[in-house]
């Protein structure tokens, strides 16, 4: 790779894909500079996935202390500071930015082709956990959606152990997957993953963007954006639920962040978490202003405490979401969808060497002609980077 720091405005990228793909941006190729707006750059990955429900996915990028950001689209990339600090060359992470309260209700199949992916490496990944029942129902409906239906021609025991489905995961999952696979005889790819997204809507977790923060006595707190509002986590355990027609105030000042709401008696509280630092609490300020103005109830829908959303602002700073909101992607008449006879093409999941039946483990055998083979542990196979 050629030294990109000879020109102060050449830029190179790499977007990594839900399903772990990868696409390319350049100067050279796509005319993609340091000060080219995030919207475009977002644009180049919307059409390349053939995408038309935009609004509910984003860019990532990490800075080099793995603090995450959004990429903003209003702002060029060269405002992006940490962004740029980190190369180049750069790397994006593609994904769900906001997460449909019913995912299964999308218009389009290849937006839920993407949620589906999105919420499989969440689960994989430990962000949204779940037990072992409700695993081995999701697995099984991964399984139907890659492999189809069951034929013991073809799938040979420990088949499903070439995929991973959860972390640390075990035999015994595998095995109650593989029953359950057989039971899902004529469901096609998009039924398995509309069925998929179902089961997996009514986890605890799923769709929660998850905010460490100190409460009093600096006890640890995590605060989890959802689409219908602020949770607040103590010991993994919930202790608070803020919905968004009663937060009339989301305010920072350093590393104080403070969420005022409406009480059923009608009047206001206000709720004080500490954040790490001055950062990491304008990063889940801005984070919670536009959770807020991405799944409101409008005004004209709603009773008065609409009225109350506009003290949305810290001393210093602005910060507006420039989208569609959730409801005005499903009303949109300027938009037709579904389109018609859209082809959508998934991807294979990466498989691992599968499962032998005599020790639980898992055997390696190389690809390249080799006669060589070892035993692998279940504890030093692949891992999956999160950030």
């Amino acid at each position: 790779m050629g030294c990109f720091c000879a020109v102060p405005e050449e830029f190179y990228c790499e977007v990594l894909l839900l399903d772990e793909s990868k696409l390319t941006l350049t100067t050279q190729q796509q005319g993609i500079k340091k000060s080219t707006k995030g919207s475009v750059v977002l644009g180049y990955v919307f059409r390349h996935l053939n995408l038309a429900e935009i609004d509910y996915f984003g860019l990532r990028y990490c800075d080099r202390s793995h603090q995450t950001y959004w990429l903003d689209p209003a702002k060029t990339l060269a405002e992006h500071k940490e962004l740029i600090n980190t190369g180049p060359p750069y790397t994006l992470y593609f994904g769900i930015k906001f997460y449909a309260e019913d995912p299964c209700k999308l218009k389009e199949e290849i937006t839920r082709y993407q949620f589906f992916l999105q919420v499989k490496q969440d689960v994989l990944q430990g962000r949204l956990p779940c037990p072992m029942n409700t695993a081995a129902q999701l697995g099984a409906y991964i399984i139907q959606s890659e492999l189809g239906d069951y034929d013991p021609y073809k799938h040979t025991a420990g088949y499903v152990s070439e995929y991973r489905f959860v972390p640390d995961q075990k035999e015994e999952l595998e095995d109650a997957i593989e029953r359950i696979h057989k039971t899902l005889m004529g469901q096609l790819p998009a039924e398995a993953e509309v069925n998929y997204l179902g089961v997996a809507k009514s986890l605890e977790m799923y769709g929660v963007d998850l905010h460490p923060v100190y409460g009093e006595n600096k006890s640890e707190y995590f605060l989890g954006l959802t689409p219908i509002g602020v949770v607040v986590y103590k010991n993994k355990k919930q202790v608070g639920k803020y919905f968004w027609p009663r937060i009339t105030k989301v305010h920072f000042k350093e590393t104080q962040f403070e969420l005022r709401v409406l009480g059923k008696d009608c009047n206001e509280t206000s709720f004080f978490f500490e954040a790490r630092n001055k950062i990491t609490c304008k990063y889940l300020w801005k984070c919670c202003v536009e959770h807020h103005t991405f799944f409101r109830v409008p005004e004209n829908e709603s009773n008065s405490l609409s009225r109350k959303f506009s003290k949305f602002g810290s001393i210093g700073y602005k910060h507006r979401y420039s989208g569609r909101t959730s409801l005005q992607m499903t009303r949109d008449p300027s938009v037709q969808l579904p389109r018609p006879d859209q082809r959508i093409e998934r991807s294979r999941s990466k498989t691992y060497p599968k499962r032998t039946q005599q020790t639980g483990q898992y055997l390696y055998i190389t690809l390249t002609g080799s006669n060589n083979s070892s035993f692998v542990d279940k504890s030093k196979r692949d891992g999956v980077d999160q950030i």
